[in-house]
């Protein structure tokens, strides 16, 4: 076989045999979970080491604060003591990104957003559940603090379910916006949301039957993230253009606080709130002031350096609890690939594709060289049996 294509088989097998749910984790390269106990002062890498490049959603049970759903762009894993620990959820049921998870306020059941459907596990087994049309891939999943309430942020619209994924109802018909960014319930209050839509923020207090607008003091709002601190719910913050906003009355009278982030613009993914302290989620990492925004620190070392932060979720019950989580390709990069409903594809990883194809480039690789290898045998062994033939015909005249 030539060099050239020995080459080429070798590349096969070697992308064929990679282990695509057990790569080292490098959080520079492949983003990853982290976890702050300090109100960000201070990270440190919890991933399971061996997903592919991005911690896309992380749940925290209500009950079980060390019980954690953490969804990548190549399946589900969980962990019951914090993240020391973690294990792959239902590898041939789970494929694929999980674009959004949560836990019912019992902590005993979840929910997990896949590429074209919802699954459910009820303690026992994971199995799907109707998906709003289109509603897939979801934005969030948010639970409220009634058992079985959950709220669902599509592709397009806002659904809200109360027997947790059995049936859903659309509540985002009077919302500006064909997708709300954004879902917010604050701890102890289940009639109350919050949503962000086209840049402004809506507030709900029946548990999304109807809505109010909380932002027209701010022209132009164009507001990126919402957050409330657990120390002070009457507080309601918001970030637009690197600039943290506050209002004293939810969605009123809204000032800036402190100065914007450093650095040219940022787009904020998520804001935690703790005091004075503000915890901020870019798409150039994951920006700290300690003292009301007035100086801003740099990404820490110990982050991944200017890499999108998809996650940024505080612990329900340590308030200084945050976990941040990196990846490289953006919901909407991701969204983009995800195959129609129903499709055969929607039932496999990416890896497993990736891994199939090579495969099959093997094997014809394989399957090439082999033929052309036999039919080069044979034009070899023609001339030699013709050889033969005359040389049998010579010793036959002689002895004749």
């Amino acid at each position: 076989m030539p060099r050239s294509r020995r080459d080429i088989v070798a590349l096969a097998m070697a992308i064929a045999l990679l282990p695509t749910a057990a790569r080292a984790h490098d959080p520079d390269v492949a983003g990853g979970l982290f976890r702050s106990r300090d109100a960000g002062a201070n990270w440190l890498a919890i991933s399971p080491g061996i997903f592919v490049s991005g911690a896309l959603a992380l749940a925290i049970s209500p009950q079980e604060p060390n019980h954690l759903l953490l969804g990548t762009d190549s399946g589900v894993w969980r962990s019951r003591n914090g993240g020391r620990d973690w294990e792959i959820e239902a590898p041939n049921i789970l494929t694929g990104p999980a674009f959004a998870a949560a836990f019912d306020a019992d902590g005993g059941r979840a929910l997990v957003a896949g590429a074209s459907t919802l699954f459910r596990d009820d303690g026992d087994r994971w199995r799907s559940v109707p998906t709003p049309a289109g509603a897939a891939p979801a934005r969030a999943l948010v639970a409220a603090s009634v058992p079985g309430r959950v709220y669902l942020a599509g592709r397009s619209g806002l659904y809200r379910s109360d027997d947790w994924g059995r049936s859903w109802v659309s509540v985002g018909d009077a919302l500006p916006a064909r997708h709300v960014d954004l879902v917010m319930v604050p701890p102890g209050r289940p009639d109350d949301v919050y949503a962000l839509a086209g840049g402004a923020v809506w507030s709900s207090s029946d548990g999304a039957r109807t809505w109010k607008p909380r932002s027209e003091a701010l022209a132009d709002s164009g507001i990126e993230a919402v957050g409330i601190d657990p120390s002070n719910p009457a507080l309601l913050w918001a970030v637009r253009a690197g600039q943290v906003m506050r209002s004293d009355r939810p969605g009123e009278r809204w000032r800036p606080v402190g100065k914007a982030i450093p650095e040219g613009p940022a787009t904020a993914r998520a804001i935690a709130v703790l005091g004075d302290v503000f915890v901020i989620a870019t798409d150039r990492g994951v920006f700290r002031s300690s003292d009301g925004g007035e100086r801003w620190e740099p990404p820490k070392e110990s982050l991944p350096a200017h890499l999108r932060a998809e996650v940024l979720v505080r612990d329900p019950r340590s308030p200084a609890t945050f976990y941040s989580g990196f990846a490289l390709a953006a919901y909407e990069d991701l969204q983009q690939r995800a195959p129609p409903v129903g499709s055969t594809s929607a039932r496999l990883g990416w890896g497993s594709m990736a891994g199939g194809f090579a495969l099959i480039v093997l094997f014809a690789l394989g399957a090439i060289a082999g033929v052309r290898h036999v039919v080069r045998s044979r034009r070899r062994a023609r001339p030699e049996r013709g050889a033969e033939r005359v040389e049998n015909r010579t010793i036959s005249q002689v002895n004749g």
